[in-house]
């Protein structure tokens, strides 16, 4: 971890005292290092550690990075089945810090980031972190969004119309250079965009290894992470995702997918048994139009790459490695066309 300088401690743990039961300063602050999105801090203090999660400073593309969205979905589930760490305090004064940011509990657990887990040493291990990952994103989308308050918490219905409308739109607003492969892969789904078949629930929207916590025993999720993304939506979205990036090859950034490893060999599940389960908790038959979903998940994280890419060289992204992601909008781009191709 890194210290960080840019936070006035003092005024902070003031205000932290006054609005936390039970917490007392003075405190520390140490950032996670990794992220894209919104800069996440280890808090320490005398009545214990949190962790404090709060937008980038700089000017922020509409609906982006939003804290209180985050501090509302945890809040909600809470008593689910979905594992999830319990938030303290949502604040909306920028004085106190400069930004929006909210205050939840720290987790002692690991959080992996390459799909293949090497730094694990057995195959049944690896295999039931895939399961418990599974049955987490179940558990997620089986959410009665109406009993714990979120059935407002995003539009219901034409999830990816509204998806590909919002992500084209910021696509092109932060596009750094013309990228042939991202204009067909928009093309492409303009025209197979999939009739609105009623399914709604809450989507995670970033559900992948990196966004889990595990437990110390490695065998099951202790917290499902970083919720910026989340909304009412799809089910399929989330799953399409997380299959996506187990499709990516290795070194793309810190985050590497099983391209051209051996699943079995691992003990991890193949895409069609990872979905064939997931199917049979959810009680449905199969996925029609599973190519769709594919290729828009590929499109999307570009389109988020993107982003990232534009706010570096604005100078306001998290991380200073956020410059280097303009070079994968490209690639997943080309990705999502092979998927398409091997479909006709």
């Amino acid at each position: 971890m890194t210290q960080s300088h840019a936070i006035n401690t003092d005024t902070l743990s003031e205000y932290l005292s006054q609005h936390i039961d039970g917490f007392v300063g003075p405190l520390t602050l140490e950032k996670f290092p990794g992220g894209q999105s919104n800069p996440t801090y280890k808090l320490i203090a005398p009545s214990g550690t949190y962790v404090l999660r709060q937008q980038p400073p700089g000017k922020l593309l509409k609906s982006a990075h939003a804290v209180d969205r985050e501090y509302r979905v945890l809040a909600a589930l809470k008593d689910s089945n979905v594992p999830v760490a319990k938030v303290f305090h949502y604040c909306d004064d920028r004085a106190v810090i400069g930004t929006l940011f909210y205050v939840m509990e720290y987790c002692e657990g690991q959080v992996y980031w390459s799909a293949s887990l090497p730094e694990i040493n057995d195959n049944t291990t690896r295999s039931a972190m895939y399961d418990s990952m599974n049955k987490t994103l179940v558990a997620l989308h089986q959410v009665d969004v109406n009993a714990c308050g979120l059935a407002d918490y995003g539009p219901q219905g034409d999830y990816f119309e509204r998806q590909f409308s919002r992500w084209s739109e910021q696509y092109r607003n932060t596009q750094l250079r013309d990228i042939p492969p991202m204009n067909q892969l928009i093309e492409w789904l303009a025209k197979n965009l999939p009739k609105n078949d009623g399914k709604v629930c809450l989507v995670h929207g970033d559900f992948r290894l990196d966004n889990m916590m595990f437990n110390t025993d490695n065998a099951t999720v202790l917290a499902v992470l970083d919720w910026e993304l989340s909304t009412l939506g799809h089910p399929y979205s989330d799953l399409a995702y997380q299959c996506m990036g187990l499709r990516m090859p290795q070194g793309m950034g810190k985050i590497d997918g099983l391209l051209g490893l051996d699943r079995a060999a691992l003990g991890i599940p193949s895409e069609e048994e990872y979905v064939a389960t997931y199917c049979q908790r959810m009680g449905i038959d199969g996925i029609d139009n599973w190519s769709f979903y594919l290729a828009f998940s590929f499109f999307r994280l570009a389109a988020i790459a993107q982003g990232v890419a534009k706010r570096a060289s604005q100078g306001n992204a998290s991380n200073k490695e956020a410059s280097k992601i303009a070079e994968f909008v490209e690639p997943l781009a080309q990705m999502a066309l092979g998927v398409i191709a091997k479909k006709q």
